[in-house]
């Protein structure tokens, strides 16, 4: 297998690793910085306020601020999404985890199924008596031919 040339997969000896993540420009520690940051300057300016008379500032920035709190643990729980799919001896495992929820699915290397769901930039679908997982929901719709064609040509491997 180590003769093969995979762009998305990471090769070692005869174990194959496709890890296939969210495109996120921030990471969750990066985003707690920028709300502590945000927090701190409104409960600045709050404050200021407050001490100037304007009693009601300060219960509507913590209003604002628990808005924007949940908003960015909505964005911060989907930046750890994304599929890894192996293949290592017979067994090709597939693991999809979406807003902290992990699916795995195991399939036997001989009777897997691939194939793009409906279309060239449709999902693709990997099956095998009954189970059946869709991948490539991270990758551009252009590029789910060559990872499927990856996953063909190392289920092929010997």
């Amino acid at each position: 297998m180590t003769n093969l040339v995979f762009r998305f997969a990471t090769v070692q000896g005869q174990h194959v690793d496709w890890l296939l993540k969210r495109n996120c420009s921030v990471t969750p520690l990066q985003l707690m910085w920028a709300f502590a940051s945000l927090s701190a300057v409104s409960i600045g300016i709050g404050l200021l306020f407050w001490f100037q008379g304007a009693t009601l500032v300060i219960p509507f920035a913590s209003l604002e601020l628990v808005a924007l709190g949940v908003a960015f643990m909505v964005v911060a729980r989907q930046a750890t999404d994304g599929e890894h799919i192996s293949l290592s001896g017979n067994q090709l495992v597939v693991e999809l985890e979406c807003a902290g929820r992990l699916e795995r699915t195991e399939f036997h290397r001989n009777w897997v199924r691939v194939e793009p769901r409906a279309d060239d930039s449709s999902l693709i679908e990997l099956s095998e008596r009954g189970k059946t997982i869709q991948v490539g929901r991270y990758i551009q719709p252009a590029l789910r031919p060559q990872l499927a064609r990856e996953i063909r040509s190392a289920l092929r491997a010997a």
